[in-house]
């Protein structure tokens, strides 16, 4: 499966942005999803997550209440809704799949995902 991620941007902080996941060569519907992020000169932290029957979600804390994580089977297409950015959220942003997952789990572990998406740049101006 391809993933392709898109919707980073320049924004003021307080703004607001949508980026997007669309996976290509197989269907998203049994597969959990995953945002990551990794600022200049940090590694690779998890930021969000939904598991393949869209019920549930994972947040890391500073992100708990302004950013949304969903999926869209039909559109084969899972988001990551940021609001009230900070300046702290620059970063680029990686989405991530894993198959063979459990309906109701979550995943954190970058080493738990098969397959990564090439990023999406946001940057937040302060």
């Amino acid at each position: 499966v391809q993933l392709q991620a898109s919707g980073g941007g320049l924004v003021q902080a307080g703004g607001s942005l949508r980026l997007s996941c669309a996976a290509s060569g197989r269907t998203l519907s049994n597969y959990a999803m995953g945002w990551f992020r990794q600022a200049p000169g940090k590694e690779r932290e998890f930021v969000a997550a939904i598991s393949w029957n869209g019920v549930y979600t994972d947040y890391i804390d500073s992100v708990r209440g302004r950013f949304t994580i969903s999926r869209d089977t039909a559109k084969n297409t899972v988001y990551l809704q940021m609001n009230s950015l900070r300046f702290e959220d620059t970063a680029v942003y990686y989405c991530a799949a894993k198959v063979r997952a459990d309906s109701y789990r979550t995943h954190r572990t970058p080493s738990e995902y098969d397959y990564w998406g090439q990023g999406t740049e946001v940057t937040v101006s302060s």
